[in-house]
């Protein structure tokens, strides 16, 4: 990858890598159009990790390798909506306060029993 190295991208917990190479293209593409450094609060999390195993319905969309938190604000944060709209991206989620500002981005589908297009905040 052009963008992101294996460390930024692993699992926090284990430090094992499980990103989808399809879903990877699509964030690089995204990077590469926007044309600014996307720093990764979150990206692959296997099914022990912390967050995802506290939740009733299982591990969700960061365990699937399909999922990525992009720490952004301001108007980066409104550059990276916009594009990600444009590209169709189904999930994405919205947490611009605090301290802790990022934006999610998935490309789960209905197959995947998630409902998408779908927009969320924290």
């Amino acid at each position: 990858m052009k963008y992101f190295t294996a460390a930024e991208l692993a699992c926090q917990h284990c430090g094992k890598e499980g990103m989808n190479a399809d879903f990877m293209a699509k964030v690089e593409f995204l990077r590469e159009q926007l044309g600014f450094p996307f720093v990764v609060s979150s990206a692959y999390r296997c099914p022990d990790h912390p967050i995802e195993a506290k939740k009733t319905s299982g591990p969700g969309a960061h365990s699937t390798g399909r999922a990525i938190d992009i720490a952004v604000q301001g108007e980066k944060a409104h550059q990276l909506l916009k594009k990600a709209f444009s590209m169709n991206i189904g999930g994405i989620g919205v947490n611009q306060k605090g301290s802790g500002r990022f934006i999610h981005l998935d490309d789960l589908d209905e197959t995947d029993n998630h409902t998408r297009p779908w927009v969320w905040s924290y």
